[in-house]
C-alpha cells in the first residue's frame, strides 16, 4: 500500500503543477496580440492539459480511490476526510473550468482579461493547502 500512496502523491504533485501553470499560460495568452503568439499558447496549453495535467488527475483520483477504499471504514468516519474529498471535487471542477477556458482562448472567444486569469490562477493554492493540512494533520474538533 505504501507504493500506491507514493505514486498517488507523485500524481497529485504532477496534477497540481499543471493546475498551477495552465492558468499562468492563460494570463499570457490573454495578453498576446499577435496570431503567432496565440497559436503558440494554444499548443502549449493543449500539451500541458492533455499530456500532463489530465493524465495526472486521473491517476491521482484512481490511486486515491484505491487508498480510500482499502480503509474506508476508518477514513469515512472522520469529518476532515469528507472536507478533503470536497476540496478534491472542487479541484476537479477547477480542472474542468481550465479545459473550458482553454477552449474559449483557442477559439479566440474568451471575454476574460489577463487580470481575471491572474486571480483564477491563485485559487488552487487554497485547495492544495486545505487538502495537505487535512490529510497530514487530521484535525479533531
Amino acid at each position: 500500500m505504501l507504493w500506491v500512496k507514493a505514486f498517488h502523491i507523485i500524481a497529485v504533485i504532477c496534477w497540481f503543477s499543471g493546475i498551477f501553470y495552465l492558468p499562468r499560460l492563460f494570463v499570457y495568452h490573454a495578453m498576446s496580440e499577435d496570431q503567432i503568439s496565440k497559436d503558440r499558447f494554444v499548443i502549449m496549453e493543449r500539451k500541458l492539459f492533455w499530456g500532463i495535467t489530465t493524465p495526472s488527475a486521473i491517476v491521482a483520483i484512481l490511486l486515491g480511490s484505491w487508498l480510500l477504499m482499502a480503509n474506508a471504514s476508518y477514513f469515512m468516519v472522520w469529518w476532515w476526510m469528507k472536507v478533503k474529498l470536497g476540496l478534491v471535487a472542487l479541484t476537479v471542477v477547477y480542472h474542468c473550468y481550465c479545459w473550458w477556458y482553454m477552449q474559449k482562448l483557442r477559439e479566440d472567444s474568451s471575454r476574460r482579461t489577463h487580470v481575471f486569469f491572474r486571480i483564477f490562477n491563485e485559487l488552487p493554492i487554497f485547495m492544495v493547502v486545505g487538502i495537505v493540512i487535512l490529510i497530514v494533520v487530521k484535525p479533531t474538533l
